[in-house]
């Protein structure tokens, strides 16, 4: 997983007792409140020779997007939110401290606490200061790393219901990454209407679009399960 330290017991337990009980945890009708319209930010990184980032899709990054109540687990709340949009396999922890990427699968991330300095798209790429409330989604072969964070500093992280799950850091897994592939079958998509995550139902494969160039706030479409062979 995209994880950094092992993720502490507390949480492993909160996570379970939420689970089990309820507490904390926002039902489905809640979570339309704690959703904030905003504005997608995209970046566009090219292959490095270490990392080779998607050659179609950009790293999407919504700020402050998830608001949050004292009636709910801040981990909780993105758990729910993702995987009321698809994503699952969920898990909560920080980010590792060295770059890495995902062939082939693609991951949200969800800052429930703290905040992060995170390199994005490897050495070239750019550095952002992810806090508690904003939403990053990476398509496969982006590259990542947590140069400094908070002590508090939480991540929920998620991924899409097809694609397989792998950990690439060096150049022989750059030249296994890829060729990228995706058809409307293998198209499993998380639709934000307005930067309204918790609104955003799945679209069946035939409403499946590449995510374009230039997102509108009116119509933000992102085509998240791309799978490279």
């Amino acid at each position: 997983m995209t994880i950094g330290v092992p993720m502490p017991a507390f949480e492993t337990i909160k996570k379970l007792t939420e689970k089990v009980t309820g507490w904390s945890r926002p039902k489905k009708s809640a979570l339309d409140k704690l959703v904030r319209p905003r504005k997608p930010h995209l970046f566009r990184f090219k292959d490095d020779g270490l990392i080779p980032n998607h050659p179609t899709f950009p790293l999407i990054v919504y700020r402050g997007v998830v608001g949050f109540s004292e009636a709910f687990d801040p981990a909780a709340v993105f758990e729910e939110l993702f995987q009321k949009n698809g994503w699952g396999d969920s898990w909560r922890d920080g980010i590792y401290d060295y770059v890495h990427y995902h062939s082939r699968i693609h991951e949200v991330l969800g800052i429930a606490r703290g905040s992060g300095k995170v390199q994005l798209g490897g050495k070239r790429g750019r550095t952002l200061t992810l806090k508690a409330g904003d939403v990053a989604i990476l398509p496969a072969g982006t590259g990542h790393q947590c140069l400094s964070a908070s002590k508090d500093f939480l991540v929920v992280g998620a991924y899409p219901p097809t694609g397989k799950y792998d950990e690439c850091t060096d150049v022989e897994d750059h030249k296994r990454a890829g060729p990228w592939r995706g058809s409307p079958n293998e198209c499993s998509t998380l639709k934000l209407r307005k930067a309204r995550l918790a609104r955003a139902p799945m679209a069946s494969p035939t409403e499946c679009l590449a995510l374009k160039q230039a997102a509108s706030s009116d119509s933000i479409i992102g085509c998240m399960n791309m799978v490279p062979t």
